[in-house]
């Protein structure tokens, strides 16, 4: 039995969401976060990171989002939610697999970060961490994310999903990332593809299983 290590609105939700595609038995065992908004202490007798997601599966115990979508698709997918080695599709997806967490995630980190900075500083210090946060934005942030959306618009421009024309892992890895964008940038409003994109996922079956059981997914607030 697989069992999902799944700490509250956090990556692991992907996971979830990808066992009901494949449907594969599973369980879940859960974790809340600390008040600080990190990862409980107990995390680390699973996998030494003390992060989420990670599943153990027999004697097998995996983590980072990516890692754990290709080894579910492989093991357990019969052929399915990964194209053909070496076709054209193949290459799309192996490339969002990795752009998802290796470029997309950490930018949008970063601005969710210097967004919350004014408000963890003492309060006469708020006004030069805003002018910080406001250039790193201005400067920095803001213009990488715009060209990052402008090319994930102009990737769904050419084709339905993010591999091709059948949904895929990508997608699923896709997923967390476009998601918390959806909820926290105006700019999403004016990204059609995008929007049909989310709202597309977030239609299938199996993501709302995933839903249902993970509990409430509160990124998307």
């Amino acid at each position: 039995m697989i069992v999902v290590h799944h700490l509250n609105n956090s990556r692991s939700q992907r996971i979830l969401w990808m066992l009901e595609e494949l449907d594969v038995p599973y369980e879940i065992k859960r974790y809340a976060r600390e008040p600080s908004m990190q990862a409980p202490e107990s995390l680390r007798a699973v996998h030494p990171l003390g992060k989420s997601p990670v599943i153990t599966d027999g004697d097998k115990t995996l983590a980072e989002s990516g890692a754990i979508l290709e080894y579910l698709v492989a093991a357990y997918g019969n052929g399915k939610f990964s194209p053909a080695t070496g076709t054209q599709e193949w290459l799309h997806y192996t490339y969002f697999m990795h752009y998802a967490e290796g470029s997309l995630m950490p930018i949008l980190f970063m601005k969710l970060v210097f967004g919350k900075l004014p408000s963890r500083v003492p309060f006469f210090m708020r006004p030069v961490a805003r002018a910080i946060a406001n250039g790193a934005d201005k400067t920095l942030l803001g213009p990488q994310i715009t060209n990052h959306f402008a090319f994930l618009e102009g990737e769904l421009n050419k084709r339905e999903w993010f591999a091709g024309v059948e949904f895929s892992a990508a997608d699923v890895q896709m997923s967390f990332p476009l998601e918390a964008a959806a909820a926290r940038s105006p700019i999403f409003a004016r990204l059609p593809k995008l929007k049909a994109f989310v709202n597309r996922i977030q239609a299938r079956p199996a993501y709302k299983r995933a839903v249902e059981k993970g509990g409430a997914y509160e990124i998307l607030k």
